[in-house]
């Protein structure tokens, strides 16, 4: 055989495969619950700043036939997979729901604030996931 064709023939047996580079944990941490935390945190922000002063944000969750609707104060989460929503309802009672990340179905809506005379505070509170409630703000 010629040299060339020892040559084709081989490459043909063992070809040559490049694969490309992943990058697993940049994926993997797209879908963590910090990551979801942040994008809601941004769409409620954004739905409050449209509010005037005499509102604030609102969700109304509906689940097993019932509905609940609560003054949202505070979003938290816990990587990998869960999300909170607290607040509360309008008799006062307090609330919180914790949710798988992709379970989150939620509806945002204006509601009376309860407390007029108080500064409107930013929704952003969060758990950070080494078991230790933090109840910082972020921005």
């Amino acid at each position: 055989m010629f040299r060339v064709e020892r040559e084709i023939e081989r490459s043909v047996q063992n070809p040559r495969v490049t694969m490309p580079e992943f990058k697993f944990t940049t994926n993997a941490q797209a879908n963590y619950a910090s990551e979801f935390h942040k994008r809601l945190v941004k769409w409620i922000n954004d739905f409050d700043a449209s509010l005037d002063d005499r509102y604030e944000v609102g969700i109304r969750l509906v689940s097993f036939g019932q509905v609940v609707t609560f003054h949202l104060k505070g979003l938290g989460y816990w990587d990998p997979s869960l999300i909170s929503f607290s607040g509360t309802t309008e008799s006062g009672d307090p609330v919180e729901l914790i949710q798988h990340v992709s379970q989150i179905s939620i509806l945002l809506m204006k509601m009376e604030r309860r407390e007029p005379d108080k500064p409107k505070q930013p929704v952003g509170f969060h758990l950070d996931d080494s078991s230790n409630l933090n109840s910082d703000s972020e921005e």
